[in-house]
């Protein structure tokens, strides 16, 4: 018998690695969305990894500025986690399915060190058309209103991950980010007019990973002077009822077990639990 083995893929593989992803659409819609988008192979991208049991692709492994596993339960995780090892680390986070992750991470661990946290258990919910009134204020943001959504993006991004995207490079790159994704129409807002009269976001949310089947809804964030009336459920459901009217897409995102109230809020939206996430920062 052919031992189980682990190789980087390449464009060759496109077809194998996407059906794997494909047997869970709302669990494997960052890397499925990575594929579809002709990552797989390119230089400069990340790398995927495939776990193979003898002929036969049945596990993966995004690598790049994450860590994500695909169908890597059991020995596709230690394997994965022993390439890691002799890898240099290029990775700042793993994110992904709870039980694969945590099993992934046990096993990089000794040689990357402690993570700076871990967020062991994380909703992943599912929506394919909201139950409450859509906001009809939330759009898609216009390239013109890049300077009023940049320093929503920034609060929420450090609200979210501990610390400022605003590095040494002044933010250009986390700029870039964001204005790729107002260009694609992935970025939403609701505008209105600040204590001062000028425009400010007071709600925001991209779509981090498409599919044909899946939207991946991120980013979710109310200016903090406007939480408390109720402004989050009916702008979510805006965000779910445009995926549904122009993508044809179901709605995905995974939150937080501590952050109730989010929870709450995407319950009432109409988010069904589909799994559990857990991300581990470093």
């Amino acid at each position: 018998m052919l031992r189980p083995s682990v190789r980087v893929l390449g464009a060759k593989d496109l077809e194998e690695a996407v059906a794997v992803c494909a047997q869970d659409p709302v669990t494997h819609a960052f890397v499925s969305s990575r594929l579809v988008g002709g990552l797989l192979g390119e230089s400069g991208h990340a790398e995927v990894w495939g776990f193979y049991e003898g002929s036969d692709l049945v596990s993966l492994c995004w690598v790049g500025a994450n860590l994500v596993p695909v169908e890597a339960g059991g020995e596709a995780a230690d394997a994965f986690a022993a390439r890691a090892r002799r890898s240099t680390r290029r990775s700042s986070s793993l994110f992904g399915p709870r039980e694969d992750v945590l099993r992934l991470w046990a096993g990089i661990e000794p040689a990357w060190g402690p993570a700076r946290e871990v967020r062991g258990n994380q909703p992943l919910m599912v929506c394919d058309t909201p139950v409450v009134a859509p906001d009809p204020r939330v759009r898609r943001t216009r390239p013109a209103e890049l300077d009023t959504l940049f320093p929503a993006s920034v609060a929420m991004f450090t609200e979210e991950i501990g610390y400022s995207p605003v590095g040494v490079d002044g933010g250009a790159g986390y700029r870039a980010g964001v204005a790729e994704m107002v260009g694609l129409g992935r970025s939403f807002v609701r505008i209105d007019p600040g204590p001062d009269g000028r425009p400010e976001v007071v709600f925001k949310a991209e779509l981090g990973a498409v599919t044909g089947a899946v939207a991946q809804v991120q980013g979710v964030w109310v200016a903090p002077h406007r939480r408390g009336e109720g402004l989050a459920g009916p702008a979510v459901a805006a965000v779910v009822e445009a995926v549904h009217r122009d993508l044809g897409a179901r709605s995905s995102l995974y939150v937080n077990d501590f952050n109730t109230r989010a929870v709450h809020v995407y319950e009432q939206v109409g988010f069904m639990r589909h799994g559990a996430f857990a991300t581990v920062l470093l």
